[in-house]
Parts: structure tokens; sequence; C-alpha cells
């Protein structure tokens, strides 16, 4: 090899051959051990992600779109019609405005009532 390349090629491949030589159970055993590890923390985030998603639920369950409907009806009075001045929107009133409160009451009390019980839960552990 030392005709094709020179000397830098056979320092080069000698090196490898070292490096082939050196693998030991121990390097073996770290590597696996490192590769455990990760697939651990994988599982890990999974889980994590999973409790998330348990606790806080889908984007689109029927609460959540009945007070995505309320809040963007009241960013649409407060920015739109008060902040910029650009319209007006009808004053809602009767059965409407009952259940526009209900529907944010529920939905702020529900949250909080929830982490309130998660943190004396977790105060009794």
């Amino acid at each position: 090899m030392s005709f094709i390349g020179g000397p830098v090629i056979s320092g080069l491949i000698s090196a490898y051959r070292e490096h082939l030589k050196a693998t030991t159970t121990d390097k073996q055993t770290a590597a696996n051990l490192a590769g455990q590890e990760i697939a651990a923390q994988t599982a890990e985030t999974q889980a994590i992600t999973s409790l998330k998603i348990a606790q806080i639920g889908h984007p689109w369950e029927p609460e959540k779109i009945a007070m995505y409907i309320t809040l963007f009806f009241y960013g649409k009075v407060m920015i739109w019609d008060k902040c910029f001045g650009l319209g007006t929107t009808d004053e809602v009133t009767g059965a409407s405005a009952v259940w526009a409160g209900l529907i944010m009451s529920f939905y702020f009390a529900k949250r909080g009532a929830e982490n309130v019980t998660t943190i004396i839960g977790a105060l009794r552990k």
C-alpha cells in the first residue's frame, strides 16, 4: 500500500486495524448500555407526552369547542370593535348571554378544580 499513497495511507490503515483490535467486551457493554439508556429516555418522553394528553385532553372536545366560539366572540368584541373601532357587534342578551357566561365559568372553574385536586393529591403522597 505504501507505493500507492505513501506513509499516510499505510498509517491510516494500521490505525484502523488497531481500532478493530481494541474493541473489547467493556466497550461493547458500554455501547449496549448507552443504547438502552437512549431507549429508556425515549420511552420516558413518550410516557410524559401520553400523560399530558390524558390530563389536558383533545383540543376538539365539545367543551373546548364551545369555549373557542365564546372566546372568538369576546375577542372580536374587545379587539376588533373596541380597540380598533372597526365595527359594532350587537349586545348578547337573554339565553345566549347566560349560556356564554356559563360556558366560560364552567371551563375556567373545571380547569381550576382539576389543578387544585392535582396539587392536593401530590401533597398527600
